[in-house]
């Protein structure tokens, strides 16, 4: 069976180090950079910085499900992402990196 985390390279204040994410995680963290205005360097860097774990993916993690609880409605978010149909925000981001695809997911039964 593939795995569903995915491992990335990223730029930490000009050292390059490596984050095993899954694309929910990926693509939500990349909608988050861009409301903020940062890059998504930037914001890994601020992650990096204020994270209490030793492990920075689950840093992530952490820091993209707070910020789905802070600043959106959780049953309107899963309802979207469930959908299988990006927001709007998230074809703005895929629209300027194409080396990132939508995630897709199996469509449920009515």
């Amino acid at each position: 069976m593939k795995s569903a985390v995915i491992k990335r390279s990223v730029v930490i204040d000009g050292h390059k180090t490596s984050v095993s994410l899954e694309d929910p995680f990926w693509n939500d963290l990349r909608e988050i950079a861009y409301v903020q205005r940062m890059t998504l360097s930037k914001v890994v860097a601020e992650i990096d910085k204020a994270r209490q774990h030793n492990n920075l993916s689950s840093a992530i993690r952490l820091f993209v499900l707070d910020q789905v609880r802070m600043h959106g409605d959780p049953w309107q978010y899963s309802r979207v992402r469930r959908s299988g149909q990006p927001s709007q925000v998230t074809e703005e981001v895929m629209n300027k990196d194409e080396d990132i695809l939508p995630v897709s997911t199996p469509a449920t039964a009515s």
